[in-house]
């Protein structure tokens, strides 16, 4: 008798599934401005730092959340004398002062100041979760 092999049978190519990259839903930051009533505690989210300087040339803002560099945090003119600008600013209890064409300037309408190394006063912004 005779015997067949079985064929193998072929192998079947398997099917090439395209990965379904799922983008994440865009952040709605929620906004504080730091204006005559400014607040203690602020939002997460985006920070929103207001001065009325009116003739000024150029403000920034620098604290303890950009390393007291006021380079990296300018603010932009209105035609009102405000001088505005948003930050992203992870919760927590920081220091900061406006740089107002090189003077360093408390925020008049901060809540709360501490003494700082220099004989000034630093303005306070908490950022709760």
């Amino acid at each position: 008798m005779k015997k067949f092999k079985n064929p193998k049978p072929a192998a079947a190519k398997p099917e090439r599934i395209k990965p379904k990259i799922l983008e994440p839903e865009p952040l709605k930051p929620r906004s504080v401005r730091i204006t005559t009533t400014a607040p203690l505690m602020a939002r997460p989210g985006t920070v929103s730092f207001e001065l009325v300087k009116p003739g000024a040339k150029q403000v920034c803002v620098a604290g303890s959340f950009n390393n007291w560099k006021p380079e990296t945090s300018p603010l932009i003119p209105k035609d009102d004398g405000r001088w505005v600008g948003d930050m992203a600013i992870k919760p927590g209890r920081y220091e900061y002062l406006f740089v107002v064409d090189g003077q360093w300037v408390p925020d008049p309408n901060a809540k709360e100041t501490v003494q700082n190394p220099f004989g000034g006063l630093n303005s306070i912004l908490g950022v709760s979760e």
